[in-house]
């Protein structure tokens, strides 16, 4: 079940990442469009609509990789102070009950709503140039399936804790540097308080 699990989470990861670089392309069109327009009086066509399909691209594909950082804000006051088989049970039926009817629905629409996009050329009307929409709305159905895997993954974790009793560790990524020095200065502080004692 591990090997599933890791490899499910490898994808989302890496799609993650890959989208991530997406906001570095926003920040330079952005920084571009302020300085046509603010500098030279002159702003583009095309920048309000590159910026929200660059945002939306960004949002959208990131939704996985966020669950696979077990990164989405949960309302878990009470729900850590019960047993982990109960909460492992609880995030079972919640998957089952709440998370794949939404997903699938975001497919199953997402998809019809691509490929109307794609049939008929949609463009945009927010801007003079026009570009195309349907690459874009194309991302919804493909967001879709990266979330319903990593929502596979997330049950198998499920399970594995019911039969195991404890959740299985989650792929090594990125930290925080704050994270870092605080791991520091904690290893500094245990190793002050044992030189204090001896």
């Amino acid at each position: 079940m591990i090997p599933i699990i890791h490899f499910i989470d490898r994808i989302s990861i890496w799609t993650g990442k890959l989208a991530s670089w997406l906001l570095l392309v926003l920040t330079f069109m952005v920084c571009y469009e302020v300085y046509m327009r603010y500098v030279l009086s002159r702003p583009s066509a095309w920048a309000y609509d590159a910026g929200y399909m660059l945002y939306g691209a960004l949002f959208i594909l990131a939704g996985a990789y966020a669950l696979a950082r077990n990164a989405h804000i949960r309302g878990d006051v009470l729900f850590r102070l019960w047993p982990i088989k109960v909460q492992a049970g609880l995030e079972l039926v919640l998957y089952v009950l709440f998370f794949i009817p939404a997903v699938g629905a975001l497919i199953y629409f997402g998809y019809g709503f691509a490929e109307l996009s794609w049939r008929i050329g949609e463009r945009s009307s927010f801007s003079p140039g026009g570009p195309p929409l349907y690459h874009f709305k194309s991302l919804i159905p493909i967001a879709g399936v990266l979330l319903a895997l990593q929502g596979i993954s997330e049950m198998l974790r499920c399970v594995y804790c019911l039969r195991y009793g404890y959740f299985p560790e989650r792929l090594p990524d990125v930290e925080e540097i704050g994270t870092e020095i605080i791991q520091e200065l904690s290893e500094k502080g245990a190793q002050t308080s044992q030189g204090v004692k001896s």
